[in-house]
């Protein structure tokens, strides 16, 4: 599997995500192919994030990720109001589409692993009649459950190694879908997984996406909200829009160059990352009035020890 590439890099929530616009990692994944090397695409959002903060073990699963690229607005927001910016969102239900072209052109396959019984097949469908020429290695919808049954995972990873496929969208949700590619992408060395969540239903049609217009202005989250409220709405309103509202305070506060001025001096003598202030203390006397910084909210002034 293709290591992490040494190219430019954003950390947000505490994750250092690549610095590539979707265009890039299509051409990537293609010249890696044609090379013979495979890899794997990890597209945190801001639920994502958030699971990672109270998660180690699921943390390490993707450190082992050759790709990791924001699936999420609210993300590349906060990388410019950090000052390194992250070029746009990259989000797998749109990666199915533009590697599904690219492969099409360049005469890779791909295989569609995950949603409800017959939605993969739909999906696959559906891309081939998008993108004539479409090779498709197969398609496998995992019964519920699958990775606590013995024998299943080796049973998905058996079917992958007969198809041989270059390209492997997987759309079980996070972080099954990161388990099973870390469990079987060493069977396929040569080729690329994309933890895709519910890009397969979209792709199938079973699942509408937002407008183009809603998806630029980050409110995707909207949509899917008002498509699935009984499953999303504890998870998007209780859980992620604060946390994504703190993320993007903190993200303010954070020194474009470790220092923020006030009345001449700096206030930070090192930057606000996430949860900490690093670097070194906060000037004496100084205060940040009901600052949101990581998951405290501190409603009084705040002074170095």
């Amino acid at each position: 599997m293709a290591p992490r590439t040494s190219g430019r890099s954003a950390r947000v929530a505490g994750l250092d995500f690549d610095a590539l616009s979707e265009q890039q990692v299509v051409a990537r994944i293609i010249a890696d192919c044609d090379d013979g090397r495979g890899g794997w695409v990890v597209t945190p959002n801001i639920d994502i994030c958030r699971q990672l903060r109270r998660d180690p073990a699921a943390r390490e699963l993707i450190s082992g990720a050759s790709l990791v690229v924001a699936d999420g607005m609210p993300l590349v927001w906060a990388s410019r109001l950090r000052g390194d910016p992250l070029p746009e969102r990259v989000a797998g239900a749109s990666l199915i589409f533009s590697l599904s072209e690219a492969a099409a052109a360049s005469g890779k396959s791909v295989y569609l692993l995950g949603g409800e019984p017959g939605v993969p097949a739909r999906a696959a469908a559906a891309l081939g009649r998008r993108y004539p020429g479409l090779l498709v290695a197969g398609v496998h919808s995992p019964p519920f459950g699958f990775e606590r049954e013995p024998g299943e995972v080796e049973a998905i990873a058996a079917r992958l190694a007969r198809a041989k496929p270059d390209i492997v969208f997987v759309g079980l949700g996070f972080p099954k879908q990161e388990r099973l590619i870390a469990a079987v992408a060493p069977g396929l060395p040569g080729a690329w997984f994309i933890g895709c969540g519910a890009a397969i239903p979209f792709a199938a049609g079973t699942l509408p996406r937002a407008p183009h217009w809603m998806q630029r202005l980050g409110l995707e989250w909207v949509h899917r909200l008002a498509s699935e409220p009984r499953r999303l709405f504890r998870r998007y309103l209780t859980d992620d829009v604060p946390f994504a509202l703190r993320l993007l305070v903190t993200s303010a506060l954070t020194l474009h160059k470790g220092h923020l001025g006030h009345g001449g001096g700096p206030l930070l003598e090192g930057a606000v990352l996430d949860d900490a202030i690093v670097g070194g203390p906060v000037l004496d006397g100084a205060a940040l009035d009901d600052a949101v910084l990581g998951d405290a909210v501190l409603g009084g002034p705040v002074s170095a020890s």
